[in-house]
């Protein structure tokens, strides 16, 4: 080996630098780091107290030490985070926590690194701040889709010409089409709950890789702190990042299905289709076109799930880095909890523009009147009672279609002669249609009565799914309160234990 190799290898060995981080880096990343700490900041406390007290359960630390520690911890539970000398040259919120610490009493604040690094903390932090926003979202998004499935249900026969590619296609209802909407909701609150259950998994006594020595039974703090059980593989608790594309991917479509209806609502509102009103509140004026009020909630909503499509999109090109590697996790500490609650905020905003929706009866029914829609129950009819194959069938509506179009006339218009007329020629022979066979097969009211099988569009079948969805959702919006009730009790627990150590 050359004194060269010598050299290079102790350089790497030389611990930590004695020089302070650089400006740029402390711009560049400190900065970055350290504006996530109110999102942290009370879980960091909860971490912290639930840590000492699982040091003073094993009798690792000094009554002494463990005294103070309370102590300041309990100062720090009661400062807001704005309050707190949080500061970027020290990196992450951590850090300066530490150094306030020592501040106030001195070594005996370096027992809260026994058995634990600051990684460790933060890890336990973030799951403490994202299972409560994660049930919130849960509790935003099954009101949504409650609110979707029961404003649904009462529109059940309103009458509309449902659209694909925005061209007419078959009657239908508007209820039967805005209770689209409430099935996705309810299988995201399903994600969600998924994602929670592992969200709720304990890091704690994870150590930095491997472990530790001194807690080995890491059920402890994992009970201590509410946490549903322990991540097994240690390694896996301290760098592993599925579970936070998880619940990232599950936000990002509960407002990927939000966003399609806003574009819907926001096209229906003009005045070329006048089918919905916005309500006043969800709405904004033009400042300059005194006639022009926008529906100002929907670009919100659009825009928002444009939002969480691009965290999503840059969480994944970061986390994609070798395991054990910070730039995995030090940018889920303020993504994922921000992309939760501004997730939770675009629900609720969509519940009220939902709620209070004004529905243009007339309006979508004269639209519905004056199309041609019926023209796939046309083509079923003739098949099934003329015995013509559909596709001869299609050819035969698409020319009759054509025909009573380019004279100003409405599918309802349509007559036995008009369909033989384009039978002969298609395909050159006759059909002999019932005038009041023809009427009833034409009636857009008819055919919805006639969609009675699951998931149709005759208005007890929209009730019927209307009601089951409503339910779910209601489930599980108690479900998801009934765990934030359980996350706040633990956590006044615990405080109320570490007051009770302390007189």
């Amino acid at each position: 080996m050359t004194l060269l190799t010598v050299d290079a290898a102790a350089r790497r060995l030389e611990g930590p630098s004695a020089d302070g981080p650089a400006q740029e880096l402390i711009d560049a990343g400190f900065a970055w780091e350290i504006a996530d700490a109110p999102l942290l900041h009370h879980g960091l406390n909860v971490a912290d107290f639930g840590h000492v007290l699982d040091l003073m359960h094993r009798k690792i630390i000094p009554d002494d030490a463990a005294h103070k520690l309370l102590t300041v911890l309990l100062e720090a539970n009661k400062t807001d985070a704005a309050d707190f000398p949080y500061d970027a040259r020290y990196g992450e919120p951590y850090n300066s926590r530490e150094r306030h610490f020592m501040a106030q009493i001195g070594d005996a604040a370096g027992w809260l690194h026994a058995g634990r690094p600051r990684r460790e903390a933060a890890r336990v932090a973030l799951r403490i701040a994202l299972r409560r926003l994660t049930a919130e979202l849960i509790v935003s998004t099954s009101a949504f889709a409650e609110t979707t499935a029961d404003f649904a249900s009462r529109h059940r026969d309103v009458f509309m010409a449902d659209q694909t590619y925005l061209q007419q296609a078959q009657p239908s209802t508007f209820g039967h089409y805005l209770l689209g909407f409430a099935p996705p909701a309810v299988r995201d609150c399903e994600r969600l709950f998924n994602a929670l259950g592992q969200i709720n998994q304990s890091p704690g006594g994870a150590g930095c890789v491997n472990g530790t020595r001194l807690l080995d039974d890491r059920t402890y703090i994992a009970d201590l702190l509410g946490f549903d059980g322990v991540i097994d593989h240690t390694r896996d608790a301290m760098w592993q990042t599925d579970t936070f594309i998880d619940v990232l991917s599950s936000a990002t479509s509960v407002l990927s299905n939000q966003s399609k209806l806003a574009e819907d609502l926001e096209i229906w509102s003009s005045q070329e289709f006048d089918y919905v009103d916005l309500a006043g509140p969800y709405t904004r004026s033009s400042v300059l076109m005194p006639q022009k009020r926008n529906p100002y909630a929907l670009s919100i909503v659009r825009g928002g799930s444009g939002i969480l499509i691009g965290r999503l999109a840059g969480f994944l090109a970061v986390v994609k880095s070798p395991s054990a590697r910070s730039d995995n996790l030090i940018f889920a500490y303020g993504e994922i909890p921000r992309a939760l609650d501004f997730a939770a905020k675009i629900s609720d905003l969509m519940k009220g523009v939902v709620g209070t929706l004004t529905i243009n009866q007339h309006r979508m029914w004269e639209v519905l009147e004056g199309g041609f829609s019926q023209a796939t129950d046309l083509a079923e009819h003739i098949m099934l009672t003329q015995k013509v194959d559909y596709r001869m069938s299609y050819r035969i509506v698409g020319e009759t279609v054509k025909t009573a179009s380019r004279n100003g006339l409405r599918g309802i218009d349509i007559t036995p002669q008009m369909v033989d007329d384009a039978a002969q020629k298609i395909s050159g022979q006759s059909l002999l249609l019932d005038s009041d066979d023809l009427k009833t097969a034409l009636d857009p009211l008819a055919i919805v009565a006639t969609r009675t099988a699951p998931g149709g569009a005759a208005p007890e079948a929209v009730k019927s799914m209307a009601d089951g969805n409503s339910a779910a959702a209601r489930q599980h919006n108690i479900r998801a309160a009934e765990q934030l009730a359980r996350y706040t009790d633990v956590e006044n627990k615990l405080i109320k234990r570490v007051k009770g150590l302390l007189k």
